[in-house]
Order: C-alpha cells, then structure tokens, then sequence
C-alpha cells in the first residue's frame, strides 16, 4: 500500500494578522486562509487562533508537520518564543508545547524574517544568492540574514533584528528599549507619521502622478535606505531584499533606497549588489516557515 507524501503547514504570525497555508514537500500551496490576529494579542488568544486555523487548512489531519514563524527571536530548539516586542505578553512563551498538545501534530518555531528569508531562497526571489538581507515591512520591521547560504542566528538564536539597529539616537521610542530605531521609520506606523491614510491608497496616488504621494515614498525611501547603508556594511550581502505589508509600494520607494545606498555606502562594499522586492510577497513568511518544519521534524523515522 502506497504511503501518502508527507505535507506541512507553514504558520506566519504578525501583528495584525496571521496567515496559514498548507503544502506538498514540493512547496505546491495546497490550502490557505488568513485571519485578523486577536487584539490583544495575548499568548492564550494566539493559540486558540492558530489551533482554529490549522484545523480549517487542514480538517483531515493530512499534514502531521507545522511550522510557526513569529516577531522575535526562539530558543535554539525552536520550541519556545523567547520575546515578541510587538506581541503583549510575549516572554518565554512554550508555543510549540501548547500547540503539540491541541493539534496533536509536531511544532517548530522560527523567526518570522528568518521564515520569509528561507521562502524566497526555496521558491521566490534569494534563489541561487548565498548572500542575503531580508527586511520585512509591516507593523514592525523584522528580518533575516542568510551567509554562505546558511541562516546566520548568533548566539541563542537571537540574531538577526535588522529592525532594531539604530538610526537615529534622538528618535522615537522604541518597544525593544531602543531609541530611533530602523522599525520607527520603516513600519506602517512609521508611513503612518509621514502620511495618516491607508498605504494601499498612497501607492494609488503615487501611480498617477500625486506629487504628494510621491514626495511621502520618496522620504520613506531615503530613511530606509540609510538603514540598508548599515546592513549593507556590516554583510556586505549580493542581495537586498524588502517584503512585508509595505513591499506593494516597493516601485515607489526603492529607487530612493537604491540612491541612499549608492551615497552612503563605498563601492567595494556594494560591489554587484541588488536591490528588489521578494518574489513571494506575502506568502514568503508561511511558505518558509512550512519549509523550516520540513527541514526540522522530517527526520528518517518519520520520512514515507
């Protein structure tokens, strides 16, 4: 009797909503659905959610692996959520366990950057790069780095915040204690200090023509890219990648991140360096984090 191929759940928890996806081991997209995430978006609520969710992708129970990818650093076992600074009530959250013990399915956690990054270098737009920093543009600014075609973690897994370097030391305050970080000027509420409206409309305007709009990416534009500047001199990656929610105005704002760079940043540094939107969009968060599941729990015994 033929096995059934296994299939995995990726899981992209973010601040405002949470996107669920269930695939072959090809990364072929099987189901989805996406939910508004609980507010408060305390641990308990969370869980509740996701469980819900898990079980509409996926009622007859044909994945037996899931991946979580979350705002903030893990443990080195991927089992617990260290802190999600965006996320109340985030500190030491044993997610995995909570999950294995409702779903009756294997849990893996990872970083929601670290996710995004492993999606596109699987299927999107880091394909055959070695070198890459990944930014995600959202409610917070989160991210990734991959050297050597390795995910770089650091010590305990907490690496790498990208959005939390500093950028200017007078700033606005920061949730990780920080003060002007990268995140305050390159989050939704950072667009929303520049422009109170909705982006989808901003980019709308900037396509035809508003002066306005225009000016307001421009200057969302330049302040990212002073931030990509520091990345760019600490990794000195091939590839330079932007996804998240704020991604779809990516048209608009990158040639101001591509001038900023070009400026601040010396030219052995930047040497064949690339600038551009993922390829997945939204999806990469989910589909990396069904991958890193794939990679973690598929181990021989469990393999068909």
């Amino acid at each position: 009797m033929a096995t059934e191929p296994p299939q995995f759940i990726g899981v992209d928890l973010g601040g405002t909503a949470i996107k669920v996806a269930r695939f072959d081991r090809l990364g072929h997209l099987l189901a989805e659905t996406q939910l508004q995430t609980p507010q408060p978006s305390m641990p308990g609520a969370v869980t509740v959610a996701l469980c819900e969710a898990i079980e509409a992708v996926d009622p007859n129970h044909q994945a037996a692996f899931v991946g979580v990818g979350l705002p903030g650093p893990m443990d080195a076992e991927g089992r617990v959520a260290r802190v999600c600074i965006n996320l109340p009530g985030w500190l030491e959250v044993p997610l995995a366990d909570w999950l294995e013990l409702r779903l009756n399915r294997q849990v893996t956690l990872a970083n929601d950057g670290n996710c995004a990054l492993v999606g596109e270098a699987w299927q999107g737009a880091a394909r055959g790069f070695r070198d890459v920093v990944l930014l995600t543009l959202g409610t917070g600014v989160g991210g990734g780095v991959m050297l050597g075609g390795q995910l770089f973690t650091g010590h305990n897994g907490a690496a790498a915040e990208p959005g939390l370097i500093g950028v200017d030391p007078e700033g606005p305050s920061c949730n990780s204690g920080n003060r002007g970080s990268l995140e305050q000027y390159a989050s939704i509420g950072a667009l929303h200090r520049l422009w109170d409206g909705d982006p989808e409309e901003l980019c709308c305007r900037a396509a035809s023509g508003d002066r306005e709009a225009l000016e307001i990416w421009e200057a969302y534009g330049r302040t990212l890219g002073v931030g990509i500047s520091s990345l760019v001199y600490v990794f000195t990656p091939e590839l330079v990648l932007v996804g998240g929610g704020l991604a779809g105005g990516a048209v608009h704002f990158l040639p101001a991140v591509r001038q900023e760079v070009e400026k601040r940043v010396q030219a052995v540094s930047r040497e064949g360096l690339q600038i551009r939107s993922c390829a997945l969009g939204n999806g990469a968060g989910r589909m990396g984090a069904a991958r890193i599941a794939c990679l973690r729990l598929m181990s021989v015994g469990n393999a068909p």
